[in-house]
């Protein structure tokens, strides 16, 4: 498996339909295909791709995306967001994200939305508030709202086993509610 194998998968007009929009179909397929790269990837095992914008971008989409499809429903969704957050901000510092096109930045900066932290969330909004990530953007501010609302996000709480507030509750049940 190389950067450029998850790269070409994931930008393929085939597998942009499923980017926000997932299937059970598109979960397996992506457990079947990339459990193993994603084990190692959790493991460290692929750190050297972190030395190329390619290569952080790859592992970010590996540790954050990837798990949200495989996991779907039970915790391990998550287990690896801190991990792929980690990655891109050493590529952000090295400026890797200035080499890579706007959808290309998009999926190394998600890990910061999906953060429970106010400073990820924060960060996360300064990245996305350039030109050509105004739609972006939005979603960076909403999710924002919502930490800063909650200080998490309660449609977590059932897959992580966590109380939720009253609050939460009538959050999720209504019809501004943000399930994931």
């Amino acid at each position: 498996m190389s950067p450029e194998t998850i790269i070409n998968f994931w930008f393929a007009e085939s597998s942009k339909d499923f980017w926000f929009n997932s299937t059970p179909e598109m979960d397996l397929q992506l457990r079947d295909q990339f459990i193993d790269t994603w084990l190692a990837a959790a493991e460290g095992k692929l750190s050297a791709w972190e030395e190329s914008p390619q290569g952080a971008l790859a592992l970010a989409i590996i540790l954050d995306q990837f798990p949200l499809n495989m996991f779907r429903g039970v915790p391990l969704t998550y287990s690896t967001e801190a991990h792929a957050r980690n990655i891109a901000r050493k590529a952000i510092d090295r400026g890797f994200d200035q080499q890579l096109n706007d959808e290309e930045k998009v999926f190394l900066y998600l890990p910061f939305m999906h953060s429970e932290d106010l400073t990820d969330q924060a960060r996360c909004v300064e990245l996305f508030n350039k030109p050509g990530l105004e739609e972006s953007y939005r979603f960076a501010k909403h999710h924002q709202d919502i930490v800063q609302r909650f200080g998490r996000f309660p449609h977590r709480n059932e897959i992580l086993g966590r109380h939720s507030t009253q609050e939460e509750l009538d959050y999720l049940a209504s019809d501004e509610a943000f399930h994931g």
